[in-house]
């Protein structure tokens, strides 16, 4: 059902990766300001984890299914963290003045709450097996 608290978890998860990636800035210089949608794979990755997340949401009837999204989007964003990493430390031209924007914990973040929705799916599973055995 919708009304579930996993709901909640995965749309603010869908908020974090799809709406707050195109304001929240990646990295500051002097010259310029480096936001996560300026690259295209960060964009096609921020994409399709608010894309699994969104489809996750109404998939609220195959809970297994849910589960499943959740996993592969948690690992979504693990892969988008590593290329943050990555980029950060590899990248040319890093100077003292230029410093890390708010925008690197939005996959953290988003990893946070796909944990606490599956969380939330897992103990529902629980719930419907516990209820099923009683009939």
């Amino acid at each position: 059902m919708l009304q579930r608290i996993q709901t909640l978890y995965l749309l603010l998860a869908a908020i974090c990766s799809g709406g707050l990636s195109q304001f929240l800035p990646v990295r500051n210089t002097e010259a310029s300001i480096e936001f996560a949608f300026d690259s295209i794979e960060y964009m096609i990755l921020f994409s399709a984890s608010a894309l699994l997340s969104l489809i996750s949401i109404f998939l609220f009837k195959t809970r297994q299914t849910q589960f499943v999204l959740g996993r592969l989007n948690i690992i979504l964003n693990l892969i988008l963290l590593g290329l943050f990493i990555y980029r950060l430390l590899t990248v040319s031209g890093e100077t003292a003045n230029s410093e890390k924007g708010i925008g690197l914990l939005l996959p953290i973040l988003s990893i946070v709450l796909l944990v606490f929705a599956n969380k939330a799916i897992k103990k529902d599973e629980a719930l419907v097996k516990s209820v099923d055995r009683l009939r």
